[in-house]
């Protein structure tokens, strides 16, 4: 009778999404799945109290254990202006978790035995068969243009040790002149396969599987794919991820009927929060509704729902299943969420796997979690992490570019684990 009434209260207080929020999860009470409610509800004021003090306009947050939703909650506005409150089902610019969908798709072609990880690239985009690398110098120009030591690799791309930026390292100038420059691809006109075959034309940021560098990996990666599946971007990802997933709400570019859901982008300033600019490229509202809708950035390109994206983690926490149906398999899962890294330094206490992330020492990293825990983030200031020791997935969708000085990702995860007891 007690978790019954407590059940009652966290529906009424929104823990638990209420049946109109259609929720994609089997529901249980916060007690039952090992979280003080008292505790939890912390996390929840706290959600509630960013988007009051407008530090942000508002967020949507899904926590599961288990494949069972703990936590749902949307908290303050989808739209200031209009006064529109944020919805369990708004839609989000993921930016940079577009990645790790993208690092799916490509082992899921690895599965199928249309191309191995350990290939290099130009197998199948000829033009990466032979790349150059930029290295400083005292010339005028700043930089000598020397030939890469091997060429790049599927691996190197999944693991951002390819050398590739995103157009602002030694070679920034002829990447400029190139007019490739920045993560934001949705205002382009031309197919992502036409701006990747420019992309190798140019002088990367280092030697491959030298250091980790952070840039258009994934795009390229997304140029592979369509070579190698012969359909375009969108296409397949909804034949190999989002219709088997029922990700109804992940697109590229929102479809007219679902304009109204999409969440309005704002900036932190030392005035509060102000709207983004229309359409101000990826620091402002982009192109997703209107615009040329050609470009499948395979890097930084999608918008979706909390609870889409946390289907494909779920997806993955299960070892690549989701009800019966199997995306991968759970030796392909095993090596995607395990640290690459050899000798490459990254962040402290973490390490690179394909796609993610990894937690490699909790002490050195510094903030709770666990061992093996995988996740990355958006520009729009959205993240998300994997704890498979925990049986999490964590989603916590908002949009705020720049996000300067918020803290609430750091708040998230000490709030989630004070309310954890077993």
């Amino acid at each position: 009778m007690v978790k019954k009434i407590l059940l009652l209260l966290f529906i009424a207080a929104g823990f638990i999404a209420p049946v109109r929020a259609q929720s994609a999860f089997p529901q249980i009470a916060p007690l039952d799945a090992g979280f003080s409610p008292e505790r939890l509800f912390r996390l929840q004021q706290t959600l509630d109290d960013y988007a009051k003090e407008q530090r942000n306009a508002g967020s949507v947050t899904l926590i599961l254990r288990d494949g069972q939703q703990v936590f749902f909650h949307a908290a303050g506005s989808q739209d200031l202006e209009a006064q529109t409150p944020m919805q369990y089902d708004t839609m989000f610019r993921i930016a940079s978790q577009t990645k790790a969908i993208i690092s799916v798709a490509v082992m899921i072609l690895q599965e199928e035995g249309r191309l191995l990880i350990q290939d290099p690239v130009g197998k199948y985009l000829p033009e990466f068969m032979e790349t150059t690398v930029a290295v400083p110098d005292s010339s005028e120009r700043g930089y000598t243009v020397v030939p890469a030591n091997r060429p790049i690799t599927i691996r190197d791309l999944l693991m951002h040790t390819a050398g590739i930026g995103y157009g602002y390292g030694v070679a920034a100038d002829a990447w400029r002149q190139a007019g490739i420059q920045g993560w934001y691809l949705a205002d382009r006109a031309v197919p992502v396969r036409e701006l990747v075959r420019s992309m190798a034309r140019l002088p990367m940021d280092a030697q491959p599987a030298e250091r980790f560098v952070y840039g258009y990996a994934n795009d390229i990666l997304g140029a592979l794919i369509e070579e190698v599946s012969g359909r375009p971007l969108d296409e397949y990802l909804q034949e190999a991820l989002f219709g088997p997933l029922a990700m109804r709400d992940t697109h590229f570019f929102v479809p007219e009927e679902k304009v109204d859901r999409l969440a309005t982008v704002y900036s932190a300033s030392q005035q509060g929060l102000v709207r983004a600019p229309d359409p101000g490229l990826g620091a402002g509202q982009g192109h997703y509704v209107q615009g040329p809708r050609v470009t499948f950035g395979g890097g930084a390109g999608l918008v979706s729902t909390a609870q889409d994206y946390a289907r494909f983690l779920q997806m993955m926490l299960n070892g690549g299943i989701l009800d019966d149906v199997r995306i991968l398999s759970p030796a392909t899962v095993e090596l995607m969420t395990v640290n690459h890294l050899d000798g490459i330094p990254f962040r402290p206490g973490l390490g690179i796997g394909l796609g993610f992330d990894i937690v490699t020492d909790l002490g050195v990293r510094g903030v709770p979690g666990a061992v093996g825990d995988y996740g990355w983030g958006g520009a729009y200031h959205s993240t998300y992490w994997v704890s498979p020791q925990d049986g999490l997935v964590v989603v916590f969708f908002t949009q705020l570019i720049p996000s300067t000085g918020s803290d609430i990702h750091a708040k998230l995860r000490t709030l989630l684990y004070q309310s954890l007891e077993f």
